[in-house]
Parts: C-alpha cells; sequence; structure tokens
C-alpha cells in the first residue's frame, strides 16, 4: 500500500540547512520540523507545508511524496 513520506531531509541536504536553521528562518517549532525531517510525522500542518515550499521554492509533490510502505 503506498503511503505519503517526506522528502524534507534530502532537500534540506541538498541546499545545505540544518533543522535548526530551517526552524529558526521559518519561525516554526524545532519538534515537529524534525519530525518532518525524520519522516515521522502524523500529521502535515498545512501553515509548515506552505512555509517549508515557499522556503526552499519547491512544489508540494517535491516535499511530499507518495511510495509503497516498506513493510
Amino acid at each position: 500500500m503506498k503511503e505519503i513520506h517526506s522528502n524534507l531531509k534530502s532537500i534540506a541536504d541538498k541546499n545545505g540547512r540544518s533543522i535548526r536553521q530551517i526552524a529558526k528562518d521559518i519561525d516554526y517549532r524545532f519538534e515537529t520540523i524534525r519530525q518532518l525531517y525524520n519522516d515521522e510525522s502524523k500529521h502535515y500542518p498545512k501553515e509548515l507545508l506552505t512555509k517549508l515550499c515557499n522556503y526552499f521554492n519547491c512544489e508540494i509533490g517535491e516535499l511530499l511524496v507518495l511510495k509503497e510502505d516498506d513493510e
């Protein structure tokens, strides 16, 4: 079954940004960004996704991807 997964780690690493730097730059809670970075999020806040897409100048489909579950 396909599930939504975060691609934030790849995008952040490619742009040389740490979780802490992203949180500071977009003024968002570190822990929430850490969960998304590590693909541990159960929810995807619209405000956060909007801020991240604007910050990295990317589309939502680059940030979140639909792929087969590993199980």
